[in-house]
């Protein structure tokens, strides 16, 4: 599973987020907060309850939300997970090579829009490197840490490929030209997650809300005090600190890095972020990516894809695709920021705070 900076929303100066809290005992304010477990993190919901005085018995309507998100993300995680053994996901990996197997259409747009920016990244993002991240011990088979050889590299480097994966749409199936193909969709479906939520809530009524699943975050409209929702992405430095303050209007972010989940041998340093095309964990010095996107699906799978490329390729690619990215780039002493020109319209200046 993917680590993922954790991302806060700056209800004044800082967010808290609240572990395992429902409304019966949220914390008094014009914020009803909803969160739980959800795809191997956590997430966080935050509506701003004057959204509900026009729907009627508010204990009644808090319920029904409360089911309705919890109940969402458990669908979605049924479907998606490789780490729930007849999850969809699962069950697809199990199969035969060159057999249409039938999907549920969720899963059939995730794995569409997989496919769309693995195409458009020339591979840095591919779903069906899960046998690369089960070799380096970063998957749900859990293997001891160790270093594997050049010779099983090369051999689960020949059973990856996101071109060896097709789709169609009617009705909904996905086929594998090899048998051992793996897709593990953990670098965009909490993307899918986030954008899923939103448009549950965008159904409800809502229109002023935060949702956050493991760090990758959707607002709309305004926060509790009728501001627009400020969001923070940490310092890589360890001490909880904020590296950079933005306000996203109403859109999706999503951050990609390597802060925390690595091990170390003999003491060099593997990330569990695989660059597809050699197999091994990337080794530049791009500490994490910040994306900003109509949609957090997207937002997350080029999170990954820009990571594994690197600080001067990835400021390329964002460039030319005119994609707004924040970059923290390890310079041996500390850190550095890069951000694209589409980014800067994104960012707090601080001295107005």
């Amino acid at each position: 599973m993917k680590y993922k900076s954790v991302l806060i929303s700056l209800l004044s100066v800082v967010l808290y987020f609240i572990q395992g809290c429902s409304p019966s005992n949220a914390p008094i304010s014009n914020l009803l907060v909803i969160s739980g477990n959800t795809m191997g993190t956590t997430f966080t919901v935050k509506i701003v309850k004057n959204n509900f005085l026009h729907l009627g018995d508010y204990n009644l309507k808090v319920k029904e939300i409360e089911e309705g998100i919890h109940g969402l993300l458990k669908d979605i995680n049924m479907k998606m997970s490789t780490w729930i053994s007849d999850s969809e996901i699962s069950l697809f990996n199990k199969a035969d090579r060159d057999k249409w197997v039938g999907i549920s259409g969720e899963t059939a747009l995730v794995l569409s829009a997989a496919l769309k920016i693995s195409d458009l990244t020339s591979g840095s993002f591919d779903i069906t490197i899960g046998p690369l991240i089960n070799l380096w011990g970063f998957g749900p088979d859990r293997r001891p840490v160790r270093v594997p050889s050049e010779e099983d590299i090369k051999t689960a480097k020949e059973i990856t490929g996101y071109k060896k994966l097709s789709l169609r749409s009617s009705p909904p199936s996905a086929k594998k030209e090899a048998s051992e193909l793996y897709c593990d969709l953990s670098g965009i479906a909490k993307g899918y997650g986030v954008d899923s939520v939103a448009v549950f809530l965008d159904s409800k009524g809502f229109y002023n809300y935060l949702v956050e699943i493991g760090g990758e975050i959707s607002v709309r409209g305004n926060n509790g005090k009728g501001e627009e929702w400020r969001l923070g992405v940490l310092s890589p430095d360890g001490l909880n600190s904020i590296k950079k303050i933005i306000k996203i209007g109403d859109k999706a972010m999503a951050t990609s890095g390597d802060y925390h989940n690595y091990f170390e041998k003999k003491g060099v340093r593997y990330s569990h972020i695989i660059d597809p095309e050699t197999g091994r964990p990337i080794a530049h010095k791009l500490v994490s990516v910040t994306v900003i996107m109509d949609n957090c699906m997207e937002a997350d799978a080029l999170a990954t894809g820009i990571t594994v490329m690197g600080p001067e390729k990835g400021y390329e690619f964002a460039v030319k695709n005119s994609i707004p990215i924040y970059m923290i780039v390890s310079d041996g002493e500390g850190y550095k920021d890069i951000i694209t020109p589409s980014f800067r319209s994104f960012q707090v200046d601080t001295r107005d705070n």
